[in-house]
């Protein structure tokens, strides 16, 4: 996905082990000719919290990331982090377990208060203290303890080797807030929100009277001083609970731009229409980080039985899922780790090629196994809706092989609930990438049973493979260690990678610099966005 992250790891200010800014400017450019109009982005992701400590989820990093900073940041298209409020940073000692970093001088929140490295040590012990069930604290994990020398030197003592820490930092698990006003044990209001980013919150609205965001505007940071260049005077995001009325919205220009929401078919149409001069609408297309998988929950009976799961491979057609499902907006994903991510593999396909009853058939009747295997597959929430789960059926029936019965449970926190539980025998689920790195597609979904409590683990892997690719400050280096755990993974196949999706955005026409921001960071820097001639 990242196909020219390599470009700008060797342009960028630095590599992982070390990271220093280097002839970057820190003025924010003027913004003329807009007129002072917003520029209006439209989304389903919903979320109903901008606290950094309690936000863990797309539609909340979408606002985080453009209105804080945090120690380090990802350039555009890169999978290297480099400094944003940080001067320079760098691991320290043989291993990966101490992490050292000076600040910038002179760095204001919004507010005027000015940013130290007390502010960092209070950010961090305060999302870990908090420890919200929804929020980014394992993402902290591996820190045993951060602390301050002087206003502008702030060191990380790790428990183990954390070479992904550094990437770590650059997410909103990192950002950084002002210690004077944020309290220390619990979350601060939306509205209230104050960061050192280049925009500011301006105002907070619910969605329909309810729990979840609506609609965030934000203005031009005064105070910023990092190296943004903004190309408009105000940016608004708007939340919409269906994808059908966000197309609408489109439509009517009530929003500019849309970010990958929009409805599979309604994507590819809205891209056909532009390349026959059908609409005036544009359509930027490009690599994305988020996957698609089917998990099995392997302490029921049914999953449990690894040539069950070995024959639910066998049986999948990630071809035809793309193609009659998605419209082609997503690519078939072999791996764990997606295509563009160092350390991405085929492994699936390297096992079990393309959809053949024949050897689904085979693995079920050399394991004894009773046909047709009875599987309850269930799914909450899905750009395509019920046509993704009733196409998994039909390819899993395939041959007589399995019965399965789809259930959609709709309420999102009961989903997680059930899965959380053990409720589920299967079950389809996205997982968005906290930062580009293999580590990030791999420990969080396997290790333990995961984050979504398939109930597998493999000591070769949580022992020895992912604590051994941790130590690896070369990330290049750590590539062997993840194909050899994505080898094990196919194996056993606690889950069947599915699909990633490609990132895909449509804009009205006086729209531009939309295709400065798509990449494999998931990083959508509203201050590249500008607007020309309405």
């Amino acid at each position: 996905m990242k196909t020219s992250g390599e470009r700008l790891a060797v342009l960028g200010c630095a590599g992982l082990v070390a990271v220093t800014v280097a002839g970057c400017g820190s003025v924010t450019d003027a913004v003329k000719g807009d007129g002072g109009k917003s520029i209006t982005m439209g989304t389903s992701q919903l979320t109903g919290t901008l606290d950094p400590a309690t936000s863990y989820d797309s539609g909340s990093w979408l606002i985080l990331r453009n209105t804080f900073q945090s120690l380090l940041t990802f350039p555009a298209a890169a999978s290297t982090p480099t400094p944003d409020a940080a001067q320079s940073c760098e691991f320290t000692g043989s291993e990966a377990t101490e992490y050292h970093c000076t600040l910038r001088p002179g760095l204001k929140f919004s507010n005027g208060h000015p940013l130290t490295a007390a502010d960092v040590v209070f950010s961090i012990e305060r999302t870990r203290k908090i420890n919200d069930e929804n929020g980014p604290v394992s993402l902290l994990s591996s820190i045993k303890s951060v602390e301050a020398k002087g206003d502008t030197e702030v060191t990380f003592h790790l428990t183990a080797p954390d070479a992904t820490l550094p990437a770590k930092l650059a997410t909103p698990a990192g950002a950084i807030v002002d210690h004077q006003v944020y309290p220390a044990d619990k979350a601060l209001a939306n509205d209230k929100q104050v960061g050192s980013g280049p925009y500011r919150v301006d105002s907070v609205e619910k969605l329909n009277g309810g729990t979840q965001l609506g609609k965030v505007v934000l203005s031009p940071n005064d105070k910023y001083g990092g190296d943004a260049k903004l190309r408009n005077s105000k940016f608004t995001v708007r939340y919409f609970d269906k994808t059908e009325d966000l197309k609408a919205a489109l439509d009517k220009a009530d929003v500019d731009v849309t970010d990958t929401s929009l409805e599979p078919n309604t994507a590819a149409q809205i891209l056909s229409d532009q390349q026959s001069g059908k609409t005036d609408l544009q359509v930027t297309e490009g690599d994305s980080n988020d996957t698609r998988s089917l998990v099995f929950n392997t302490k029921d009976p049914v999953g449990g039985n690894v040539a069950v799961r070995q024959a639910a491979a066998q049986l999948m057609d990630r071809k035809a899922l793309a193609r009659d499902v998605f419209a082609r907006t997503v690519q078939p994903l072999y791996a764990m780790v997606p295509a563009g991510v160092t350390g991405h593999t085929t492994a699936f396909f390297d096992r079990y090629g393309d959809q053949d009853v024949a050897k689904a058939k085979k693995i079920l009747t050399d394991a004894k196994v009773q046909t047709p295997v009875k599987l309850n597959l269930t799914w909450s929430r899905s750009r395509a809706g019920s046509n993704e789960a009733d196409t998994l059926k039909k390819q899993l029936e395939t041959g007589g092989l399995f019965q399965v019965t789809v259930q959609q449970e709709p309420d999102w926190e009961a989903f997680k609930k059930g899965w959380s539980e053990g409720k589920y025998q299967a079950y389809v689920i996205g997982w968005f990438a906290d930062y580009p790195d293999p580590d990030n597609y791999i420990a969080p979904l396997l290790v333990n049973g995961g984050a979504y409590h398939h109930g597998w683990d493999d000591p070769r892997i949580s022992g020895k493979l992912v604590p051994d690719g941790l130590k690896q400050a070369d990330r290049s280096a750590a590539a062997a260690g993840y194909a050899q755990i994505q080898q094990i993974e196919a194996e056993n196949v606690p889950l069947i990678p599915l699909y990633q999706n490609k990132a895909f955005y449509a804009a009205r026409s006086y729209v531009t610099g939309v295709e400065s921001t798509v990449d494999t960071t998931g990083f959508f820097r509203f201050w590249e966005i500008s607007r020309t001639g309405k």
